[in-house]
């Protein structure tokens, strides 16, 4: 009983016998598959899946809130859909009428909105709309059966809407009936929908059903939180997806943490979001009551002009303009208050070896003193910190934490999305010769893999090795860490979602320093300058990267790695593709602040049965310009085909998994045939 309650208690093993191990398993197969022939169905069930081609895998990092470029990317695929539709009607439809039919698959509620509209007061308005419903359900028909072409039928008819199955279903496969006969059949189910009224309501269910088959599986290479407005409905898109990845990014830990309870990380995401003028996705998205801090800031800095702390980004809520005043005392309010709770951290964890940011105390008579050297403050009025006490909250100050970290606790959303983020996400994924992680791997100078640091708790004192993890170890003990956090609230492992955030040898940041205090309080760039780690430079070779790659059990010469975290500057002639193809670094500017640097709006790396892809986005304007037009995504870069053909579902991870469960179900079979399993 003892033991339910000790994760970490250590059983006695049980003596092993593989003959009755292996029976055992087999038994508890016969369950679902009780006779010779249900075993032998699902072998040929399973072969044939194999043969099926390889799904479509999207990969995109650093979204930073740019919600509405996600949406309208997972709704045209990032031009996947556009593809299918020129495969289709190549020579059928002209341009316009291909984008009027692509803007309907992407947008089917607001574009057959716009289409009830434009027939209003027409001669006959419900024939006109009729015939124009025939002709698009012809259409998206067409092309649903060549998207659904790479999935077998059981597949499909999982993902199909309960209310459409068997029609959806009837449409797409008529094909098995003779010529005349499947003409006939086919139109007679067409003009029943029609006449009952249906046909709009099937042209949606069949549209969104395009949009789920389009991608197969979305890899998320970090960052969802911060700057733009919409994580919230980013989190909520993903969770209704049926295959779905997360690799946590730094911005992604940063609210982990917070919803965990981390008070300097919940300063943090307030800070950082006021700075941005993104408070819609804390107190619309997530219902966090910010009129506590509002009052805080006004009571303790209400004649201070606070130039130094002006918010930014206004564009992303506009309305927050005339409240700048505001918006600017509450920024200094809460960053105040978390440099700190983050001092106080540091100061309790000296293993972090950062004790170099404990700054608060070489603050004097409006000067600060770092490395022997002393600055004149940008700001000199802080009547909040107690010289005596520089890392002491106010009572005030207490209070307000207090109630701002029920907030995050209380808020259902967050929590929610919290736990999709354990759930679907880790700190890195091996999937299908991609190595996927968000930043970086933390390298000595020579290139060797640096010791990390982690708490103890995140190790098993029995196992605890001698030396600091490193590389994979690393990835693995930091990716059970965040874990401990969520499900056992450990404190150590809780205060370390800090250290992921902004440590020297965090796999999430790898910089020197994270100089926030320095950028705000002193007028000197050189103060604030952060030095990337080692990683960043040597993983643009390719010995390096073959020598990640071997790390994680991933073939050097086939295997590439995927990460974001750094904008590529396009404009600068910079290239997302690295170290002679084996790393692509595909952070290319969702958010509309970074595009400046980029060039472009975001990458999108397609990996299909034809090979691997890179889709350059356009900036993507406003969703009534995309539900109008059907604007698109233009740029795609073709960087390697399949050598041998096409790919397949067998030459997947996937794949092998279904050869495992072939050779299991075969046993199955030898043991009905020899009697060892009773057929039932």
């Amino acid at each position: 009983m003892a033991c339910a309650h000790m994760p970490n208690a250590r059983l006695t093993p049980l003596p092993m016998n593989p003959k009755e191990d292996t029976l055992r398993y087999l038994q508890l197969l016969s369950e679902k598959f009780p006779t010779r022939s249900a075993a032998v169905t699902e072998i040929i069930n399973l072969r044939a899946i194999l043969s099926l081609p390889k799904g479509t895998e999207h990969y995109v990092s650093d979204l930073h809130g740019a919600s509405n470029a996600f949406i309208h990317m997972v709704k045209n695929a990032s031009g996947v859909v556009r593809k299918k539709v020129d495969e289709v009607y190549a020579d059928t439809l002209d341009e316009p009428e291909k984008r009027a039919l692509c803007a309907l698959i992407y947008y089917p509620d607001e574009r057959l909105e716009l289409e009830r509209k434009a027939l209003q007061g027409t001669a006959d308005e419900e024939l006109a709309m009729k015939t124009f419903c025939r002709t698009r359900l012809l259409q998206v028909v067409e092309v649903a059966r060549a998207v659904t072409v790479k999935y077998s039928r059981s597949k499909v008819r999982k993902l199909l809407p309960r209310e459409f199955a068997y029609i959806i279903e009837e449409l797409l496969h008529e094909s098995s009936l003779e010529q005349h006969d499947r003409a006939t059949y086919y139109n007679a189910i067409i003009d029943a929908i029609i006449d009952e009224g249906c046909a709009e309501q099937l042209l949606i269910a069949i549209c969104y059903l395009i949009h789920t088959l389009t991608i197969d599986t979305m890899h998320i290479v970090g960052d969802i939180f911060d700057r733009g407005p919409g994580a919230q409905k980013i989190m909520d898109v993903l969770m209704t997806m049926h295959d779905y990845d997360i690799q946590w990014g730094n911005h992604d830990i940063e609210w982990m943490g917070a919803a965990m309870g981390n008070r300097a990380l919940i300063a943090t995401v307030l800070r950082i979001s006021i700075r941005y003028a993104n408070i819609e996705t804390l107190e619309e998205g997530y219902g966090i009551n910010l009129l506590p801090l509002a009052n805080f800031a006004m009571e303790t800095y209400g004649d201070d002009p606070c130039r130094s702390w002006q918010t930014r980004d206004f564009e992303n809520n506009p309305r927050l303009t005339r409240s700048a005043g505001l918006m600017a005392k509450m920024h200094k309010a809460i960053s105040i208050i978390q440099f700190k709770l983050e001092h106080q951290l540091i100061d309790r964890h000296p293993e972090w070896q950062m004790n170099d940011r404990l700054l608060l105390d070489k603050i004097h008579h409006g000067t600060i003193t770092i490395n022997g050297r002393t600055y004149p403050l940008t700001d000199t009025y802080l009547p909040t910190i107690n010289p005596d006490a520089p890392y002491a909250l106010s009572q005030e100050e207490e209070e307000l934490m207090e109630q701002l970290a029920r907030s995050f606790r209380k808020s259902e959303k967050l929590q929610q999305h919290l736990r999709c983020l354990i759930e679907h996400g880790s700190l890195f994924l091996v999937r299908n010769g991609f190595l996927l992680y968000h930043a970086a791997i933390p390298l000595n100078p020579d290139g060797s893999f640096a010791p990390g640091i982690v708490p103890a708790s995140a190790t098993d004192a029995h196992d605890r090795p001698a030396d600091p993890p490193r590389g994979r170890e690393l990835m693995e003990t930091i990716d059970r860490t965040v874990r401990e956090a969520y499900y056992r609230h450990h404190p150590d492992a809780l205060d370390y979602m800090l250290y992921l955030w902004e440590g020297p040898l965090s796999p999430l940041y790898n910089k020197d320093k994270m100089t926030t205090l320095e950028r705000y309080l002193i007028d000197d760039p050189e103060v604030g300058r952060e030095h990337k780690g080692c990683y960043y430079e040597l993983s643009n070779r390719r010995d390096i990267c073959e020598r990640i790659l071997r790390e994680f059990g991933l073939n050097p010469d086939t295997g590439r790695i995927v990460n974001g975290h750094i904008p590529v500057r396009t404009l600068q002639g910079e290239s997302p593709m690295r170290a002679e193809g084996k790393r692509f670094v595909i952070d290319g500017g969702f958010s509309k602040p970074y595009q400046e640097k980029t060039g472009i709006a975001g990458y999108t790396l397609i990996s299909n049965s034809h090979g691997i892809q890179l889709v350059e986005h356009e900036e993507f304007e406003n969703r009534e310009t995309a539900i109008r037009s059907g604007s698109d995504i233009h740029s795609r870069i073709q960087l390697e085909a399949p050598v041998g053909g096409r790919l397949r579902i067998a030459d997947t991870d996937r794949g092998q998994e279904l050869k495992q469960q072939i050779h299991a179900l075969q046993q199955l079979l030898q043991a009905y045939e020899t009697g060892d399993i009773k057929e039932h």
